[in-house]
């Protein structure tokens, strides 16, 4: 069956639903930080302590779990003054990730073969 046009705008519309966390996790600094935050205790971990996990500053480890916050990949916590930062596991956004590849992979299963005579 060949894929509709139908089929290439909701794809289209998946990608940009998924753009903002496909940029988050594309970054190799912020696949590192989602790795720490794997090992850390379920309550979260404090910039300070992932910080002292990593080559980053608290600044930097600070931006880059922004970008992963309005990501939706992770949420924070206050505790005092202290904000704890954690994965969250009922991520949407994570959900929606993972439709975007099942349906990349049904709309591949679909294109033309492109192989020539050659190969």
């Amino acid at each position: 069956m060949e894929n509709t046009m139908e089929d290439i705008q909701r794809l289209k519309a998946e990608f940009q639903s998924c753009q903002k966390i496909l940029t988050a996790i594309g970054d190799e600094t912020r696949q590192h930080l989602l790795y720490i935050l794997l090992q850390c205790e379920c309550r979260g971990s404090r910039v300070i302590d992932i910080s002292k996990k990593t080559n980053l500053s608290r600044p930097a480890v600070s931006h880059h779990m922004q970008i992963l916050k309005d990501a939706g990949m992770v949420k924070i916590r206050k505790e005092s003054t202290c904000i704890y930062y954690y994965l969250d596991p009922s991520a949407s956004e994570v959900r929606n990730m993972i439709t975007l590849f099942c349906d990349i992979e049904e709309f591949m299963k679909n294109v033309p073969d492109r192989k020539g005579s050659d190969d």
